[in-house]
């Protein structure tokens, strides 16, 4: 993993359900969707 690369991704989530969505979508459903980062494995905050 290079210096430049993120520790987190993006991911579109449906307020609603709470199901994973694409990003273009959950943008694109503004009102009924949110777009967060998700820590990547091993990048979290829990402790091991």
């Amino acid at each position: 993993m290079s210096k430049n690369e993120p520790k987190a991704t993006l991911k579109g989530r449906s307020a609603i359900t709470g199901r994973f969505k694409t990003v273009e979508e959950a943008r694109r459903q503004s009102n009924t969707s949110v777009v967060e980062r998700v820590p990547k494995p091993g990048y979290g905050t829990s402790k091991k």
